[in-house]
């Protein structure tokens, strides 16, 4: 697993740009990390990279958001509501797993808790 030091926002973005633009179909990233590190700047980023133009924002509340319009679709779910795996799964999100564009999952690490 390779480690990327952001040091604003900016850098954040163009990190996820750069994965955005070589990203292929079926792709599926998990981010990790405390509220405010800078999960969903990078999927801001990603979305650009992507060629994708409109807002950008945090699926909190939605659990999942789709940007189309870009070179692929971006799925970008949060699963930061979401407490324990069962919950996930009752969710229905397991499609997202084999997307037919790119999946980027916020809070990744709920999926794979067996609590």
């Amino acid at each position: 697993m390779a480690t990327f030091i952001s040091n604003s926002p900016d850098e954040t973005q163009g990190l996820g740009e750069t994965w955005g633009r070589t990203a292929d179909a079926g792709l599926v990233v998990g981010l990790s990390g405390d509220l405010g590190v800078g999960k969903t700047q990078l999927v801001k980023g990603f979305a650009r990279g992507l060629g994708y133009s409109g807002r950008v924002h945090s699926p909190t509340f939605a659990l999942v958001n789709v940007y189309e319009g870009g070179r692929l679709t971006l799925f970008h779910l949060d699963l930061y509501r979401l407490e324990t795996l069962a919950q996930v799964i009752s969710a229905g999100l397991e499609q997202y797993l084999h997307p037919e564009g790119v999946t980027v999952i916020e809070w990744a690490e709920r999926w794979l808790d067996e609590r």
